[in-house]
């Protein structure tokens, strides 16, 4: 089995404001960011745990000046840089304490690397085709909103559902988009006109700007029945974290996400290696 993809790790010190890790990740087209001392991992930081942060606090603090330690995810899963083709171990801890990666350390326990969600979701559709279906694995609570929703509105669902992602619907219940932190990130004031101080970073200053004005053209959806290695290879090739699942009557029925692939991951290594123990017996 060729060996596991990983992320570049890019890394801010305890110190740095929030704003200079919005920063790295707007620049690095990273989701995260790990935490150091200078050489080891302290915690982890992410756009959704930035996002709820600033809903949440009601100081007047703007986001140049609140540290990013005061944010920072201190829970954090190390594994030795040695043991970073083991698949199952990450795939396995991503889905049992339901994190987004795993940081890999030295010897010394330096920080030497991360994996995250995208690495094991682009080994899955390089190596498992054909071990399961889409709808196996689909979630089928689907957290929706309409295209006429405002973005202040669409934060609120994303936060109080605990999700990083919505579908977006027409007034048919049609799927028409996906909406992300991501999405509302990238056309946000504070990176368009650089300047804003604003707490609502992530919302344009025009208050008129609602869910359709932010929606691609075109939308990739699959089937319940597909292969979930096609799912993984259509993240990884459009750069998206989820694709809405349809029927044969193109009926929305679920979502697949990269979180849906990992979990997929942590079962079918113990699954593969029953089939080869069957094998040998009989």
């Amino acid at each position: 089995m060729e060996k596991l993809f990983s992320s570049p790790v890019i890394s801010v010190e305890p110190d740095s404001s929030v704003f200079e890790a919005l920063q790295k990740m707007q620049f690095k087209f990273v989701k995260r960011l790990v935490i150091t001392d200078g050489t080891k991992p302290l915690g982890i930081i992410t756009e959704r745990d930035i996002n709820k942060f600033l809903e949440e606090d009601k100081t007047a603090r703007a986001v140049d000046e609140i540290p990013i330690k005061h944010l920072m995810q201190k829970n954090i899963v190390l594994i030795s840089d040695g043991l970073e083709d083991d698949y199952y171990q990450c795939a396995s801890k991503m889905e049992n304490l339901k994190i987004g990666s795993v940081i890999l350390v030295d010897k010394n326990g330096d920080l030497s690397g991360i994996i995250s969600r995208t690495d094991l979701v682009k080994t899955y559709a390089n190596v498992f085709g054909g071990k399961y279906l889409v709808k196996d694995f689909m979630s089928k609570k689907i957290v929706t909103c309409r295209k006429s929703d405002s973005l202040k509105f669409v934060l609120s669902l994303m936060n109080n559902n605990k999700v990083s992602k919505l579908v977006v619907t027409d007034g048919t219940g049609l799927a028409i988009g996906l909406i992300t932190t991501s999405t509302l990130l990238n056309h946000s004031d504070y990176f368009t006109r650089g300047q804003t101080r604003s707490r609502d970073y992530l919302l344009p200053l025009d208050k008129e700007v609602i869910v359709n004005d932010l929606l691609e053209d075109s939308l990739v959806t699959i089937g319940e029945n597909e292969d979930l290695a096609k799912a993984a290879s259509l993240m990884i090739k459009y750069k998206i974290s989820g694709i809405p699942i349809l029927d044969s009557n193109q009926n929305l029925v679920g979502l697949i996400s990269k979180t849906d692939i990992v979990r997929a991951f942590s079962y079918v290594m113990p699954h593969e290696q029953l089939k080869l123990r069957y094998q040998e017996m009989y």
